[in-house]
């Protein structure tokens, strides 16, 4: 069983939701692939890399605050060639930590693509409706917008099941910009994979932690600025954002929470010979 972490006075869990296959030439956008490759040793026949599902469970103010929900487990499709077979893990794992659906007060997405967002709702008698019955969904405004209203590149991710039944249920709340979610879990713009994408940063007691979202899909894009993922809409916008919270991470030698790193993808950034150097941290019962 995987243990609770400590930043301060507010206790934080990594809990995953599986594993997805991604194309890993999309993973590492412009980057050749005779320097990308030795960082994906675990690609497969079809140059897909794993990629991990780790979503956040946040414990402050007497709640119980989810953070992403992973692909969920309603369908079996996804964009191109992702597969997806061994997803949907998220409701196992929480119950495995002694985590019901309705003991969840909040859950909060970084961007609304549905591998962060799938796990919002469950089917009930063949349709969609909030996995987490209780909860508070707080979102950005300009996300919800966005997935509202998909363009030819976004359509085959942004998928109206994962999203409307929250507003059907009248469990959406919508903020814009920066927004304290409660005292020590702080919501903060992010953009570049997508215009309104968010980072949660956890703050007590002089500790830091991050959950990055897409801000880097693999550690070595945090150690390589100018790596940015394919998938990242507002390529030039998302180095800009790195260096903001990368300066942050290295400053306050924040605990990093990578989404898509192998589970539990906890990991701290240093300063070495004036670059960034990832250091994998064994913690959450889990061996990196």
């Amino acid at each position: 069983m995987a243990h609770w972490l400590r930043i301060g006075d507010i206790e934080i869990l990594v809990v995953s939701d599986g594993v997805i296959w991604q194309d890993a030439g999309a993973t590492f956008g412009l980057v050749p692939r005779i320097m990308w490759e030795r960082y994906a040793p675990e690609i497969d026949e079809k140059y897909r890399l794993p990629v991990g599902l780790n979503t956040l469970v946040v414990r402050a103010a007497a709640k119980t605050v989810l953070i992403d929900s992973g692909c969920g487990s309603k369908s079996t499709h996804a964009p191109g060639a992702m597969g997806i077979e061994n997803t949907g893990r998220l409701i196992e794992n929480l119950a495995t930590e002694g985590i019901q659906p309705r003991d969840v007060d909040v859950v909060l997405n970084t961007h609304l693509h549905f591998d962060h967002c799938g796990g919002n709702t469950g089917l009930q008698n063949g349709r969609p409706v909030p996995a987490f019955p209780r909860a508070k969904y707080i979102l950005q405004r300009g996300e919800w917008d966005a997935a509202s209203h998909p363009n030819e590149r976004t359509r085959g991710t942004y998928l109206a099941e994962n999203f409307e039944p929250l507003a059907d249920a009248k469990q959406v709340e919508l903020v814009e910009g920066d927004a304290e979610i409660l005292p020590g879990l702080r919501m903060s713009r992010a953009p570049g994979h997508t215009e309104d994408h968010v980072v949660f940063e956890v703050e007590s007691g002089g500790d830091v932690a991050i959950y990055i979202g897409e801000l880097a899909q693999q550690p070595v894009q945090l150690e390589r600025i100018a790596w940015v993922s394919a998938f990242d809409i507002l390529p030039m916008v998302s180095i800009e954002t790195k260096k903001r919270f990368i300066e942050k991470a290295v400053d306050r030698r924040a605990l990093l929470v990578s989404v898509h790193a192998p589970y539990p993808g906890l990991g701290r950034l240093r300063a070495e010979d004036g670059k960034r150097k990832w250091e994998p941290e064994k913690a959450n019962g889990a061996d990196t």
